[in-house]
């Protein structure tokens, strides 16, 4: 029978070190080890019952990147025991987290058998650690997960005047550095905390070895690692920057709903933040700043901050893992390109994103990037991207189209007018409503901030 196995997991104070480890039974592939190294500050916090509690979540989720390589209907956590609470959200974690992937693949996880002992549950939830008493005036001490987009820009600008400590968190392997990262993260002027995420090298080889591929809910693994580092450094939150439309489906496969950004999503973030109140210990907070706020809200937020604007890149091409393939431009053809310049072009003059995309034409201006932006229109199916809702893009066109600077954009003012030709365009209103709060958020009340800019 083929099975997926957690090892165990082990932590070495002394060098900052977490070690995490699985094996893979499958009659394909044979019997296959496999190793995650994180590496973050080293120290005596290492050994406290709250790190462990968080390193025990990082190896919990961090499995899932090699249970991909083979898939099999069985995962065994050996001796590491499960509360009702943990063994739900594993199993989702791994069922729609790796909706797309299965997708692809043509692969059935809905009969996936999770096998652990059952643990106890804790009785009462616990409260978030909390803050050293030196964290300043307003005793919030903020790590924000830190990609360099104009999601966690607008986080960061929002979240410095709230809290009197504020650091970013960046998760790459072993002294590795992306521009698209470091430029906006100098001009955001915070400390910088990093942890360095060593994947099996065996992963890198998929293709050779003969492994299945495809996406994993990485953001969800990143934040058990930003909680640990969190933990270490005593801060009292992980403050996110996934926004409403992440919980919006791709598409939907046999009734059951597929989203790229599943782990970015509210049900992520909402199960979440229940594992960490049940957990032995007191965790952090962890919650998105962003999760009542539509895509369009950001982009205006963003338009104002023009010190960000010629540094930051959303292009994935930036952050490809071989260096000699990372562009240290933007690419104007891909998917988020093309999104970004949309959701832009309403608040910032074509002149500024000229300037913002450089070296390459802005994707507006390229006729033959028109089905690219059909796509994201609502023509065919969403891309599997970090990209916004139909709506909010349409939105975005319409309120584009309008700008006297864009009357000569001939793809932007065709886009526009197919869109408003549509039974189904946005209202005046929902226009409007876009650009405000929409929905719940889990944001405490001490992180809260106002809506429109």
């Amino acid at each position: 029978m083929s099975v997926f196995r957690y090892l165990s997991y082990s932590t070495d104070p002394g060098s900052g070190l977490l070690t995490c480890r699985y094996s893979l039974e499958d009659d394909k592939l044979g019997a296959l080890e496999f190793t995650e190294r994180i590496t973050l500050a080293p120290g005596p916090g290492w050994d406290t019952p709250q790190a462990r509690a968080a390193a025990r979540l990082v190896f919990l989720l961090a499995g899932v990147s090699y249970y991909k390589a083979a898939a099999p209907p069985v995962i065994d956590l050996g001796d590491t025991a499960l509360t009702a609470l943990e063994r739900g959200f594993l199993r989702d974690f791994y069922r729609q987290g790796l909706g797309e992937f299965a997708y692809r693949n043509d692969l059935d996880l809905s009969a996936l058998d999770i096998r652990a002992p059952q643990a106890s549950q804790s009785a009462t939830p616990k409260t978030p650690q909390p803050s050293s008493p030196d964290s300043g005036a307003s005793g919030l001490r903020a790590l924000i997960p830190f990609g360099g987009g104009i999601d966690s820009i607008v986080t960061v600008e929002k979240v410095r005047a709230l809290a009197a400590d504020c650091a970013l968190f960046v998760v790459s392997k072993p002294g590795a550095r992306f521009e698209a990262i470091e430029a906006p993260a100098a001009i955001a002027g915070m400390p910088v905390v990093r942890a360095g995420r060593e994947i099996d090298q065996q992963l890198l080889r998929s293709a050779e070895l003969g492994f299945r591929n495809g996406h994993v809910p990485v953001t969800g693994i990143i934040s058990a690692i930003a909680i640990l580092a969190a933990t270490l450094g005593h801060r009292d939150a992980v403050i996110m920057s996934n926004e409403w439309s992440a919980s919006v489906p791709t598409l939907e496969h046999d009734g059951t709903p597929v989203n790229h950004q599943y782990s970015k999503s509210a049900s992520f973030e909402a199960a979440f933040r229940a594992v960490l109140s049940a957990a032995p210990e007191p965790l952090p907070e962890y919650f998105s700043a962003l999760r009542d706020r539509t895509e369009l809200w950001v982009g205006e937020e963003f338009a104002a901050l023009k010190a960000y604007h010629g540094t930051f890149r959303s292009c994935n091409r930036a952050f490809h893992i071989d260096p000699a393939r990372r562009l240290d431009h933007w690419c104007g053809q891909c998917d988020k390109c093309c999104f970004i310049d949309l959701i832009l072009a309403p608040f910032m003059s074509a002149a500024q994103l000229r300037d913002v995309f450089n070296v390459v034409p802005e994707p507006l201006t390229q006729t033959q990037l028109a089905p690219r932006f059909r796509t994201l229109l609502g023509s065919g199916t969403k891309p599997f991207e970090c990209v916004g809702e139909v709506n909010e893009c349409r939105a975005a066109v319409l309120l584009a189209a309008r700008r006297p600077d864009r009357a000569g954009c001939a793809l932007l003012q065709e886009l526009a007018a197919e869109v408003a030709s549509r039974p189904d365009a946005p209202a005046e209103a929902e226009i409007a409503a876009m650009r405000d709060p929409v929905g719940e958020n889990f944001i405490p009340p001490a992180y809260a901030f106002g809506g429109r800019p």
